[in-house]
């Protein structure tokens, strides 16, 4: 049976959707945001549902979720606001193929055994659609509100690891056991080194979360992980705002650009030919309307990477 890493790499090269859905980095939403008295970086959830299921249907191949426990001004970020694993098994309930990932799962401010019963039941109930994609976490203020050690994080995030791998087997005592037993091995990504040398990375992870860049960076970046993982999958994002007009050449902007569908396309072949299996859209800056975007994407775009995508016309239309 096809793990959902297999899945993710299906063809050579896919698709998803970073969350939160909405636009509220444009002038528009952050309008909106400040009509609606949200802080900045609180998006507007009204419709998330509805825009997941579409982007199920539409035939993304995953959808992405961050772990931000506390939203703090000084980043201006409360990502998707939900509580990671509570929202992945809402996600997993309202959806029917898409994969669903975390990134990332900061480790070592989590309760280990709770983050592995978290995986396994989000793995069960999803029919095995989970990629978790784990870090170290940046944020120091973070540590303290939940009695962690900063400094010792990777320490932490070495024994989390080898606890969700052999399902707290050899962490617990005889007899006891932590409940469901995962139908298929969750996949385990990472985002930066976590505290870790390359090759310990390269041996320990299946996946590799990185950093936005341009395809000349990921170039010499996935053949760095690749020297130390092998073919394991390479996984990065890019914040987009698709124009109107298709031909609109590609300006890039921090952490993406704003294009039209066919320089998008340029980009994200490009994007695959240095080695990225797998992007997520980030749409948080996109000046058009998410449901518009995600349609054209998914009518004009998909079905040039995706064998079999789901994208058609009727399906659009509707």
């Amino acid at each position: 049976m096809p793990t959902s890493l297999d899945r993710l790499a299906d063809g050579g090269f896919s698709i998803g959707i970073e969350l939160p859905l909405d636009n509220d980095w444009t002038p528009s939403g952050n309008a909106k945001r400040r009509h609606d008295g949200r802080h900045p970086g609180v998006p507007d959830l009204d419709i998330h549902a509805e825009l997941a299921q579409l982007a199920d249907t539409l035939g993304f191949r995953a959808l992405w979720v961050r772990d931000v426990p506390v939203y703090d001004p000084s980043f201006g970020d409360a990502a998707q606001v939900f509580e990671t694993f509570s929202y992945l098994g809402y996600l997993a309930g309202i959806t029917h193929d898409i994969l669903l990932g975390t990134a990332a799962v900061v480790l070592p401010l989590r309760e280990p055994l709770l983050t592995l019963k978290s995986a396994a039941t989000i793995q069960e109930l999803s029919g095995g659609r989970l990629m978790l994609g784990v870090a170290s976490g940046d944020r120091p203020v973070e540590y303290p509100l939940f009695g962690r050690d900063f400094a010792s994080r990777g320490a932490n995030f070495r024994d989390q690891v080898a606890l969700l791998r052999d399902g707290a087997r050899g962490h617990l005592p005889p007899g006891l056991e932590v409940l469901p037993a995962a139908r298929s091995p969750v996949p385990l990504l990472v985002a930066g080194l976590a505290q870790q040398t390359p090759a310990w990375i390269g041996e320990h992870m299946d996946g590799c979360l990185a950093y936005p860049g341009t395809p000349a960076d990921h170039l010499q970046r996935a053949a760095n992980w690749r020297a130390v993982a092998g073919d394991k999958p390479y996984v990065s994002f890019i914040h987009l705002d698709l124009a109107e007009d298709p031909h609109e050449p590609l300006q890039r902007h921090r952490f993406g650009a704003r294009a039209g569908r066919i320089a998008l396309t340029e980009e994200l072949a490009a994007m695959r030919d240095a080695g990225v299996r797998h992007i997520g859209l980030h749409f948080r800056r996109n000046c058009r309307p998410l449901d518009e975007t995600m349609a054209e994407i998914a009518a004009d775009v998909l079905p040039i990477f995706h064998a079999n995508t789901k994208a058609n016309a009727q399906t659009c239309a509707a």
